[in-house]
């Protein structure tokens, strides 16, 4: 039995759905793990709130490491 274009288009946009649930995941215990056990004393989303700049993108910076390091790993 050959398998078509469109099956073949289909399983391999699933089989990417599925790397980008796994890559969620993986990005939101990771900055999990660093917000609650790392960075115990520092509230980032209260010291965002408040202005802090450095703290903001500092934040944001976690968050793009993060995703640099899970997208490298699926790859």
């Amino acid at each position: 039995m050959e398998t078509s274009n469109l099956t073949q288009t289909v399983v391999f946009l699933l089989v990417n759905l599925g790397y980008a649930v796994v890559a969620l995941v993986v990005s939101l215990l990771a900055l999990l793990f660093i917000d609650k056990m790392l960075f115990r004393q520092i509230d980032f989303v209260d010291e965002i709130k408040q202005g802090n700049l450095a703290a903001s993108i500092f934040y944001s910076v976690i968050l793009l490491f993060i995703g640099l390091v899970v997208a490298t790993s699926l790859s």
